[in-house]
């Protein structure tokens, strides 16, 4: 009989790419994950893993055994969630993946209130963009995603996968203080060519919604500077080095040298609880989508959407 444990392992490293980085959301050490498929490779007496390049692929075999324990892990998934749901208590681990900016500005005191609230349930946090976060969802590889999209640019769902609203986060145009657009009470989109931008990089939902706003307004956005995080964006539009639209959610003050201006009309970013179907009745996720919501009303993007 196949252990359900190695086959966790491996379906870790399908949905990560990677040993290491199915190590790190097993909590365990490369060494364990790889010791793991190295005795599931002798109970198949199969080959799971072939070197490609500095990392590894899976083999058909693989693959085929990594879509098996997906639905072995959703079977126990749904056992777990009725004793949950017998018991009424949330406890139990939670995985939980949210982009930078919600992790920095509402998942700190939700995990908070959790842990007050619910001292059975061990939650923990992991940073992770939106378009990845959803097929980890969809895999199993965490229970609840904090994600976002736009309203020209919607983020698509998979099957198995349910939602519930957050709330609405605005975004404005930040501009530095020298800037013509200073001091100006809005800015329509129309106004927006011929200017230095900085923005997140290409892949990224706040880069894709930025271009295809701006041709949609007739312009395509010279892109001088690109970061990851809204910190350093803020940085450098302040340093007067571009200007850039930076939603609310996790900005923090403002430096001296940047200045916000309402753009007409306003972006608005929404975000999203995302959890498997077959868990939607477990009290740890109903409780965490609560908190989440609750939290939304307190945080600077609020309230409620």
């Amino acid at each position: 009989m196949l252990d359900l444990q190695r086959l966790r392992a491996l379906h870790a490293v399908s949905v990560h790419g990677s040993v290491g980085a199915a190590a790190s959301a097993l909590g365990y050490t490369p060494s364990a994950v790889s010791q793991q498929i190295t005795k599931l490779e002798r109970e198949t007496r199969s080959v799971l893993l072939e070197r490609d390049g500095r990392g590894v692929r899976l083999t058909a075999d693989a693959r085929q055994l990594a879509s098996a324990a997906q639905e072995m892990l959703a079977l126990m998934e749904r056992a777990e969630t009725e004793l949950e749901q017998r018991r009424g208590v949330a406890a139990g681990l939670l995985t939980v993946a949210a982009f930078a900016s919600a992790a920095r500005g509402l998942l700190p005191g939700v995990l908070a209130e959790l842990a007050v609230r619910h001292p059975a349930l061990d939650v923990r946090l992991s940073e992770v963009d939106p378009h990845l976060s959803v097929d980890m969802v969809a895999k199993g590889a965490v229970d609840v995603a904090v994600v976002h999209d736009w309203d020209i640019a919607p983020l698509p769902l998979p099957s198995g996968v349910e939602q519930a609203v957050i709330g609405d986060d605005p975004c404005t145009l930040l501009v530095p203080r020298t800037h013509a657009f200073a001091g100006r009470t809005s800015v329509r989109r129309a106004e927006l060519g011929d200017q230095r931008w900085v923005c997140q990089p290409p892949g990224r939902v706040c880069h894709d919604w930025l271009v295809r706003t701006l041709r949609e307004a007739g312009h395509t956005p010279e892109i001088v500077h690109q970061a990851d995080e809204n910190p350093t964006l803020v940085a450098l539009i302040a340093a007067g080095l571009g200007i850039g639209l930076v939603p609310r959610l996790g900005r923090g003050p403002l430096p001296p040298g940047a200045v916000e201006v309402p753009l007409d009309p306003a972006p608005v970013r929404r975000l999203y609880a995302l959890w498997r179907t077959g868990a939607s009745g477990r009290p740890a996720i109903v409780e965490t989508v609560r908190a989440l919501r609750e939290g939304w009303a307190e945080s600077p993007g609020g309230p409620v959407g």
